[in-house]
């Protein structure tokens, strides 16, 4: 689970979830994203559940980024116990998130697949999602992890062979040209 090492402080306030979230709003890594729609606290097992359904879905293909941490931590107090005498021990750790939030991002599969599962990730989750995009996909670079050494010999074999037929072509072509 996630959980921070160590902290400042052992107990926080509860806090409020006002306005839309700034930082952390843009696809920064992936070409996918799930973006939060509604203001929550999301426990450390819901983010860990939605990671574990999306990397089932895509079968370990692909990148996956969990851009929200859990790191505030809730108290409660045990059953039956009378009123006062202090705050209660912290029981979980949650990550407070805006509309506006992107919880994961997604790169190296197909649309399809990733929309399916950013879909089954946002069922997990208790909140409303949305599944965005990354216009600038270009910059990204994801390594084919299915690849294997094989298919990569063969791979840089072919280009050497194209590279071969083009120096031999090229040649001719200046061979011809010495003729006449």
């Amino acid at each position: 689970m996630l959980m921070p090492k160590r902290t400042k402080f052992r107990k926080q306030f509860r806090g409020t979830m006002k306005g839309k979230s700034n930082r952390g709003n843009k696809i920064a890594h992936g070409q996918y994203g799930l973006v939060a729609l509604e203001p929550a606290w999301i426990t450390n097992r819901q983010i860990e559940a939605a990671r574990i359904a999306m990397t089932r879905y895509i079968r370990r293909g692909g990148q996956v980024w969990i851009k929200i941490f859990p790191d505030k931590p809730v108290t409660a107090k045990p059953a039956e116990t009378r009123m006062g005498s202090g705050k209660g021990s912290p029981e979980y750790w949650v990550a407070v998130v805006k509309p506006g939030r992107v919880l994961f991002e997604m790169a190296g599969v197909p649309r399809e697949i990733a929309a399916e599962a950013m879909r089954l990730a946002g069922h997990k989750l208790p909140i409303k999602t949305k599944f965005i995009e990354n216009e600038g996909q270009g910059d990204v670079y994801v390594p084919v992890v299915n690849e294997t050494l094989a298919d990569a010999k063969k791979a840089a074999h072919a280009a050497a062979v194209e590279e071969m037929h083009e120096a031999e072509a090229k040649a001719e072509e200046g061979g011809d040209a010495n003729e006449s």
